[in-house]
């Protein structure tokens, strides 16, 4: 019992450390990124200001971009934390207007805006930031489904529903880069929710009334 116990704790104390050495390394690397440009930054510099070997490094991303893109990873976790906290009783398309109004709101910070106009700003980022997107409406669609009890009769509008609203939020990050200066981003979640929903329904007036 007392080896167990033992072994728990190890256990426990190495994944601490695993997280603090990852954090290091992606404060580290952010810094340098904000501070002296992407390309301008080397794996080695990351390394000497995180106080790790190249090969830790490498143990833990495969590339600095990677590094970059870790914030968004768990973005992606985080949305499907906000649907699943949304009361039950609440609609699909309610939920999800909330949820991902909220997750962006915690995930917007001030170094969450400096990496969004480091991306912005870097060809080679920019590309690879598109892929997230695809992530994302695939967590959404499940965060939708477990609403649902993953009821099979509704994986084809939960994935409909993902998609439009994952759609949204490309268009609206677009739209957001033209922002006015001290624009309020939950207003700004707002009116574009608005605006989605007004046009579905005219995208819907007119189908029903094509000839």
């Amino acid at each position: 019992m007392a080896e167990n116990k033992r072994t728990k704790t190890t256990e426990g104390r190495r994944e601490r450390k695993r997280r603090q050495t990852r954090e290091r390394i992606e404060q580290a690397a952010m810094a340098l990124f904000l501070e002296h440009g992407f390309d301008a930054t080397t794996i080695e510099d990351i390394t000497e200001a995180a106080d790790v070997s190249k090969r830790s490094f490498f143990d833990y991303f495969p590339s600095k971009e990677e590094v970059v893109f870790a914030w968004q990873d768990s973005f992606a976790d985080r949305l499907m934390a906000a649907v699943a906290a949304r009361p039950a009783e609440e609609s699909s398309v309610t939920a999800v207007e909330a949820a991902i109004t909220a997750a962006v709101i915690d995930s917007i910070d001030e170094s969450g805006l400096a990496l969004h106009e480091l991306i912005h700003r870097t060809p080679a980022l920019k590309a690879r930031d598109q892929l997230k997107y695809a992530k994302l409406e695939q967590k959404l669609t499940e965060a939708l489904l477990l609403r649902k009890g993953n009821d099979p009769e509704e994986q084809s509008r939960m994935r409909m529903l993902a998609a439009i609203i994952i759609g949204a939020t490309r268009v609206g990050g677009e739209l957001w880069q033209q922002r006015p200066p001290g624009a309020s981003l939950q207003d700004f979640a707002r009116e574009t929710f608005a605006e989605l929903w007004k046009m579905l329904a005219e995208f819907g007036d007119e189908a029903k009334s094509r000839s």
